[in-house]
């Protein structure tokens, strides 16, 4: 199947400029990039994208048993750099595609240059000596609200994850993207991103990495962010003065100056 398609594919900003490819969390889709997007547009070419399952990607595509583990996400990262022939490229991930980025740019390290995970979190199960942010039975109640009442549970949990409470407009953002997500594969995005454990893959990044967490995020708590830092080896951890789970809508000006900063472009 045609990437450009499946993915809805789409590339914008200086076309011969370095190449930093944005990738969105559950949830969302590529538009909630756009302010991002166009601080960044000036100085790079942005490639940007829809996991299967979201936004105006290919609903033919979606294959639930592919995608109940993020390597089939991560498989579709590496497709997309391999049919457009990227080298390079600065992979910027928010939320779960952060995780989706490690898999990815393990996997073709040649195509990679730097890694960006924002607001990452490679668990969210609290384990020995480790402190993801939810019990079994936190990630067992969110799971089965999602199941039982999908728009419901966006209409309560997207404001809370948004953490802007001042801005209310930003979390009925949330809620819309989430509520315009197919409830069925929303379920399964949801299992694979609240489940996975992705902790021994963070030992295996071969790029330089810029860890950006929040000051308060609810989703991903600092003790993450720090975590992640000390297993990525070659990494950098910025800590924004911003709350919530998505700085690309509520922080974009500092959002976009780490990225940029980082990828090459002060």
């Amino acid at each position: 199947m045609d990437v450009y398609t499946r993915n809805n594919v789409r590339i914008v900003g200086v076309e011969d400029g370095p190449v930093v490819m944005l990738a969105h969390g559950f949830g969302c889709d590529q538009n909630l990039w756009r302010l991002v997007t166009q601080r960044l547009a000036p100085m790079f070419r942005i490639v940007l994208f829809d996991h299967v399952g979201a936004g105006a990607s290919d609903p033919s595509a979606w294959d639930a048993e592919r995608y109940s583990s993020l390597l089939g996400y991560a498989s579709d990262v590496v497709d997309i750099v391999r049919e457009l022939d990227l080298r390079d490229v600065v992979y910027v991930g928010h939320s779960v595609a952060a995780m989706i980025g490690v898999l990815a740019v393990t996997a073709e390290p040649d195509r990679f240059a730097k890694l960006v995970l924002l607001t990452p979190s490679p668990r969210y199960l609290d384990d020995d000596g480790y402190r993801g942010g939810f019990s079994r039975a936190d990630i067992d109640e969110l799971l089965d609200s999602l199941e039982s009442n999908y728009l419901g549970w966006s209409q309560s949990m997207a404001p809370n994850i948004m953490g802007t409470p001042d801005r209310p407009e930003l979390g009925q953002e949330l809620t819309d993207s989430f509520c315009r997500t197919d409830p069925a594969k929303a379920l399964v995005f949801a299992r694979t991103t609240f489940l996975s454990d992705n902790r021994a893959d963070l030992l295996r990044v071969p790029v330089p990495s810029l860890v950006i967490e929040c000051a308060h995020d609810t989703l991903a708590p600092r003790e993450v962010g720090a975590y992640v830092h000390e297993q990525i080896p070659d990494s950098t951890l910025i800590t924004l003065d911003a709350t919530g789970h998505c700085p690309h809508l509520s922080a974009p000006q500092a959002t976009a100056a780490a990225i940029a900063a980082f990828a090459g472009q002060a």
